[in-house]
């Protein structure tokens, strides 16, 4: 909550925008890479740079890119999903024909967005674009394929994005706001009959002058309130304006029945939590909360427990790079607990050791819905891995699952492994990166895979120690048809010429697979010459091997030729069989 205490209207330094507002359960679709590329480019930049580039508009897209994006949203629509497997999964025709009307449905409702500020550059516009886009196509899965008599009828109904709801002001410059910018902005929350349910006032920063102003208009509409974004919003205030501003929207917003508050980036620490006491005590319907980048402490942990009466109908907590520590940890294993339907759960850097580890894993336990864990980042290790892995038998539902950087090491990869490879039925990522992972564990995770091959998406093991005699075992088990894979990450195994071709040839065939990394390892000049030749008909699908060592470390053998070694070792694992289910 520190920083500039001075007052001026001075712009800030843009970070990375806080979470969406009315985030469907589905990803979004990815942008084309033209857009994603500028849209990235322009929020990464200080404020003087993006003056420099005024006069570059990223709005409009051409036809090439709407065109593009019509295309990913019909794959997106006739790809099996755990909504599909509830709704119906469309034809390729319906799909098609609603990819369309969803995608000029989106440019409409950006196009009007872009058109209410002819100076910018069409950032936010294109923010909103992918936005409705994906908000829309959620929509049309939930719809369900229409029955032959009513595709005609259908085929004529516009698709209406309600975006009357949603009030965001986060797309324009990230400033200091003062009391009269305040007016003008707000002017559309006091307009009678207004139907506004979604606010977001995240990148702009509210002193006490700006904040007077909103708390009349906040206390005016807290009762259609369901959905509030206030990330970010005080940055570079004194702590103790900080904290005043923060007990004003708190005090303003309570009573409010939201369903959705997300109060990340706000360095909050005790002091802060405390300060939103009022709100936090009146929500007893949370569905999602957002609490990233918040200097959650032990003490700030307790608090949230302490403060918010209810908890069983929350399906999304995110907690993400905060000093929680093991107390913390501790603390937020209660709410997980009172948390029965939690379906996505984010506890990343936040510097959980084993006490703190175990107790999570424990308290998972009541969360047997769970569809996407994140414990990234922290300080696991051996024992809370084991500890994980015996809850993670419960979860059959889930879907995604992020462990890297745990200090798991052979036993408790193995074990979490084992675990999820009797459960997890729709498993679409697995993400174990930096866990000292060794070629003794290839097998055991090669079965796995092999299990889960009719549903994952993405494998990630980087920056592991499994080399040659590790990476070709499992490469043996990718020759299997997966029929959903699109991205293999190996890299940094300490991988040589024999593990990348063998690795290569497994994956390349594969009918819509997008990325093989196998970057940051010790490939000979000849064996990069290997992999580029495997992937010559396909060389967007093979990512690049800038970071490859062919003067890479040398294993531990005592014959030290290097190209024998390599050959001769993929000779004698040629012909191994993965172990099959029964």
């Amino acid at each position: 909550m520190g920083g500039s205490g001075n007052g001026q209207q001075t712009p800030l330094t843009p970070r990375p925008q806080s979470l969406n507002l009315c985030k469907p359960f589905l990803p979004p679709p990815p942008l084309p890479s033209s857009l994603r590329q500028l849209n990235r480019q322009f929020f990464d930049m200080d404020s003087t740079a993006q003056n420099r580039l005024h006069s570059i508009k990223l709005w409009p897209p051409s036809q090439g890119t709407r065109h593009v994006l019509v295309e990913r949203i019909t794959k997106n629509l006739t790809t099996p999903s755990i909504l599909s497997r509830k709704y119906g999964l469309l034809s390729k025709e319906e799909a098609e024909e609603d990819a369309k009307r969803i995608e000029s449905a989106a440019f409409e409702t950006a196009n009007q967005h872009f058109e209410k500020e002819p100076d910018g550059d069409g950032g936010s516009a294109v923010q909103l674009y992918a936005k409705e886009s994906s908000t829309l196509m959620v929509e049309a899965v939930k719809r369900g394929p229409r029955v032959k008599g009513e595709q005609q009828e259908a085929a004529f109904e516009p698709i209406t994005p309600d975006y009357e709801t949603v009030f965001d002001i986060s797309g324009g410059k990230r400033a200091f706001i003062d009391a009269d910018e305040a007016k003008e902005l707000l002017k559309p929350l006091q307009e009678p009959g207004n139907k506004y349910t979604k606010i977001c006032f995240s990148n702009r920063s509210f002193g006490l002058d700006a904040a007077r102003i909103v708390v009349p208009i906040l206390t005016s509409l807290k009762g259609q309130l369901t959905e509030v974004d206030l990330s970010d919003f005080i940055a570079g205030r004194p702590e103790e304006e900080a904290l005043e501003v923060m007990n004003m929207f708190s005090s303003a917003l309570e009573g409010s029945n939201l369903r959705y508050l997300n109060l990340s980036n706000n360095a909050l620490g005790e002091k802060g939590v405390r300060a939103f006491s009022e709100l936090l005590r009146s929500q007893s319907n949370l569905e999602e909360l957002y609490l990233l980048n918040d200097g959650i402490s032990e003490e700030a942990a307790q608090a949230v427990v302490e403060l918010i009466p209810s908890t069983k109908k929350l399906k999304i907590l995110h907690f993400h790079n905060n000093m929680t520590g093991d107390e913390g940890a501790i603390a937020i294993s209660q709410l997980l607990k009172k948390s029965p339907i939690l379906e996505d759960f984010r506890c990343s850097s936040t510097r959980v050791a084993a006490d703190g580890g175990i107790a999570l894993s424990e308290a998972l336990a009541t969360c047997t819905g769970l569809k996407k864990l994140d414990l990234r980042d922290n300080m696991f290790g051996v024992e809370a891995g084991i500890a994980l892995s015996k809850t993670v038998s419960l979860f059959t539902n889930l879907t995604e699952i992020y462990l890297s950087y745990l200090n798991l090491e052979n036993e408790g990869t193995l074990a979490l492994v084992d675990a999820l490879k009797d459960s997890a039925q729709f498993l679409e990522v697995v993400e174990m990166a930096g866990n000292d992972i060794t070629a003794e564990a290839a097998s055991v995770l090669a079965d796995f895979i092999v299990a889960k091959k009719e549903s994952l998406v993405k494998i990630i093991f980087s920056e592991n120690e499994l080399k040659d005699e590790g990476v070709i075992v499992i490469a043996k088990a990718l020759e299997k048809d997966f029929p959903r894979l699109t991205e293999v990450d190996f890299s940094t195994n300490g991988i040589r010429r024999a593990g990348a071709r063998v690795l290569a040839q497994a994956i390349v065939g594969k009918s819509g697979f997008k990325l093989l990394n196998i970057n940051g390892n010790f490939i000979s000049d000849e064996g990069v010459e290997d992999v580029k030749e495997i992937f010559k008909k396909s060389p967007d699908l093979l990512g690049p091997l800038d970071e490859n060592d062919p003067e890479g470390e040398e294993y531990d053998d005592e014959d030290g030729d290097e190209d024998g070694d390599e050959d001769g070792l993929e000779s004698k694992l040629k012909e191994l069989e993965i172990k099959q289910e029964e």
